[in-house]
């Protein structure tokens, strides 16, 4: 049995984001699939997780150090490393996102920030960073209404990329890859986009 962790972050209505319709499309297909895995769903928006700042940095530090925490440091600390040892403990994660204005939903990029941990999913060494999360499988399921494969646009698009290189430094390297991209910007292909990524979807967590 694996332990699976499927992370949501979008908010829009399915009918409305087609990202989220690859997501739910992606985990009933997996669950009817597998169904001897341990699925987690972890809907970033619902978790109202708060941004990283000083008292959370702070924290982090103190705590790799073996330094007390005030209380407040504490709190928040405890709030991130929940959801980072959520993390270390799946075997496989699958995250749905959107490309918003080039990047990620502030959501995601909170989460990621909590999984940037120096000792945990990293260590430092006098050579580089080496990543201490490898062996685990990471689906990344992605819509962007223009194109960004290739291209001048190739280079603006922070979202997929924000995420990879991210998983790169855990030393993660099997990244599965559905992306649905265009169908804002060519309206007349936008059912075969869309229907297109969703088939993908679906025959991609058969095998993930």
């Amino acid at each position: 049995m694996r332990k699976v962790l499927f992370v949501k972050a979008n908010n829009r209505p399915v009918e409305q984001a087609v990202s989220v319709k690859l997501y739910e499309t992606f985990l009933k297909s997996y669950v009817d699939s597998h169904p001897e895995d341990q699925v987690t769903e972890l809907d970033l928006f619902q978790a109202h997780l708060p941004y990283l700042d000083a008292t959370m940095i702070n924290g982090a530090f103190k705590f790799s150090q073996g330094i007390p925490l005030t209380p407040e440091e504490k709190q928040v600390t405890d709030i991130a490393t929940k959801y980072l040892d959520q993390f270390m403990a799946a075997d496989k994660i699958v995250i749905g996102f959107p490309l918003w204005n080039l990047g990620v939903p502030a959501v995601l990029h909170t989460y990621i920030d909590y999984l940037n941990r120096a000792g945990t999913t990293f260590k430092y060494t006098a050579e580089g960073p080496i990543g201490l999360a490898s062996g685990k499988k990471v689906a990344l399921i992605n819509a962007r209404g223009g194109y960004y494969s290739d291209g001048e646009a190739a280079s603006s698009e922070m979202a997929v990329n924000f995420v990879v290189r991210n998983l790169y430094l855990f030393g993660i390297r099997e990244i599965t890859k559905v992306i649905a991209e265009g169908h804002n910007k060519s309206p007349k292909l936008r059912g075969k986009i869309i229907e297109d990524a969703i088939q993908l979807a679906v025959e991609t967590a058969k095998t993930f």
